[in-house]
């Protein structure tokens, strides 16, 4: 089906179920990737693994087929129930979810299992009612499943009998690794069910959670020529700060019709880069955190039909995402991440074609080059930064879409922040409005009287035993504290009076009782004892 690296393996040699099998020669699956060829094998027998490859490489491909084979070659847990799972895929970021589901769906729509895709940001109680009416397979991110898994009655895992975890690396930067032991320990035994990880760096941490909740992996690594990145053209500059913009406006020029996807560090460069390059004339979706999941979907997927031009993301559009056709892509930022790096880069150059992988090393991010570079094993190759670069070319006039079919960068922020208000207010409200809440009433109190007009506070009596200070501007003292003191008769409790200053006058601190003598140290009685021997003796 494609020009991805293929080995001479061929899954009709693999033993694979039939209706499988079919399914995926129907979808034009006939060859194993390098990944395919060395972990199918291994999982095909029941074995665990651990794999290292990068995106890019099948690995979706190759535990989707071994999840699949297992659940219909091999009978059911007999304490399973008719709708508890019985594999679980674990993904870190919803669109690497979505596109495990769509791979699946390629091949697996007709062999009779059950799908479930579940993940933040869309309808709860759809997905739940999806749970609850059974699911042979569940593809999810650990946030949401956790909050069914909680619900008893919504999801149980104790017979689910194979757990795959994709993008393990990422599991530890995104902070799910609580999560991920959380949902293994609900899990059958290690020894009672397979567990597939795959990661692009089998680091230190990502080995610890194989040994740890694995039985006995085997450990299978991609060698670094036959990834993905090694046919990119890579590409850096050194702008200005105030050199950026233009300067990827002018390169932009001079790949006109390419699909380009372009990759900042933060949410706010999202909308301030999509804006500018809206007004340049190009046709820009957005992917960042502020933007609400379906409007994520709908701009990926007219991003993936070519009705959109370039794609500016933040790293949470950097893994997973199988996208055809992306020839250039531009590190607006560079990432502080080394790994980062690599699986931006990644996402040009797939199914077997190059890509150019163009780098802004600004003063800002300039201080992560020497990382990447480590990183990667190579020095990337630069360029100056010219005035010609810095000046864009004409554009040819393009047609103007149909009404109702193009939506402007405002317009989609302008919809996030609606649409987060009402989830906010759905969930009585955040933070900030409870505070700006009492806030925003104190202020309308105090516009009632004019500026410069106060009332009088009330003057409290003078028996009070807390009275305010007859000084202006002075504050009342606080209420003193009861204390413990050593008196002649042993441990007595001392209050401090509360006196009342005379009229007209300012009250100052409250007299004090008059201090016993302190009874002597050890040592000072021990002296005196000697120096008594000493002047009776004399």
């Amino acid at each position: 089906m494609s020009d991805k690296p293929l080995t001479d393996t061929q899954f009709s040699t693999l033993d694979l179920h039939p209706a499988l099998l079919a399914g995926l020669e129907k979808a034009g699956f006939t060859r194993c990737t390098p990944i395919q060829a060395m972990t199918l094998p291994v999982a095909l027998a029941g074995r665990d693994v651990a794999g290292q490859a990068q995106t890019g490489t099948g690995k979706t491909l190759a535990f989707l087929v071994a999840a699949i084979h297992r659940l219909l070659s091999r009978p059911a847990l007999a304490e399973r129930n008719p709708e508890d799972p019985r594999a679980l895929i674990l993904a870190p970021t919803r669109e690497l979810a979505i596109q495990i589901h769509k791979d699946a769906m390629k091949f697996a729509s007709d062999l009779g299992l059950k799908f479930a895709l579940i993940y933040g940001g869309v309808d709860y109680d759809k997905q739940r009612a999806q749970l609850q009416s059974g699911a042979d397979i569940i593809i999810a991110t650990p946030g949401r499943l956790i909050d069914y898994v909680k619900q008893h009655k919504v999801v149980s895992l104790h017979a689910c009998e194979m757990c795959i975890l994709d993008e393990a690396d990422r599991m530890f930067d995104l902070g799910f690794i609580k999560d991920l032991r959380f949902l293994l320990r609900r899990m059958p035994a290690r020894t009672e069910r397979q567990t597939l990880l795959f990661s692009a760096t089998l680091s230190h941490r990502v080995l610890e959670l194989a040994y740890e909740h694995m039985n006995e992996p085997e450990k299978l690594v991609v060698e670094a020529e036959t990834i993905t990145a090694a046919r990119v053209r890579q590409k850096l500059y050194y702008p200005a700060d105030e050199e950026k913009l233009p300067l990827l406006l002018g390169l932009l020029s001079r790949s006109e019709g390419a699909r380009t996807m372009v990759f900042v560090n933060t949410k706010a460069f999202v909308e301030r880069v999509a804006r500018a390059l809206e007004k340049a004339g190009y046709r820009v979706g957005v992917l960042s955190g502020d933007v609400p999941q379906k409007k994520r979907e709908t701009l990926l997927k007219r991003f993936q039909q070519g009705q959109l031009e370039i794609l500016v993301a933040t790293d949470v559009a950097a893994r997973g995402l199988h996208i055809d056709g992306v020839s250039h892509v531009y590190n607006y930022d560079l990432p502080f991440d080394a790994e980062d790096y690599v699986h931006r880069i990644g996402r040009t150059a797939r199914l077997g074609a190059e890509g150019d992988a163009i780098s802004f090393a600004c003063e800002r991010y300039a201080m992560s080059l020497p990382d990447i570079e480590a990183y990667i094993e190579q020095k990337i190759p630069s360029e100056p930064v010219t005035q010609e670069l810095l000046t864009a070319l004409p554009r040819p006039e393009r047609v103007a879409p149909a009404e109702g079919e193009d939506e402007s960068i405002g317009e989609i922020f302008k919809e996030a922040r609606e649409q987060r208000a009402v989830d906010d207010a759905k969930r009585g409200g955040g933070r900030k409005r409870r505070r700006g809440g009492r806030e925003g009433a104190g202020n309308a109190q105090r516009e009632t009287q004019p500026q410069g007009e106060r009332k009088p506070r009330p003057a409290r009596p003078a028996t009070n035993e807390n009275p305010a200070s007859t000084a202006e501007g002075q504050s009342a003292p606080r209420k003193r504290r009861r204390r413990r003191r050593k008196s002649g008769e042993g441990m007595a409790e001392v209050a401090a009076p509360a006196t009342t200053a005379p009229a007209g006058l300012t009250r100052g601190k409250p007299t004090q009782p008059a201090q016993p003598e302190a009874k002597p140290s050890l040592l000072t009685r021990w002296v005196r004892g000697i120096k008594s021997l000493f002047s009776s003796g004399t």
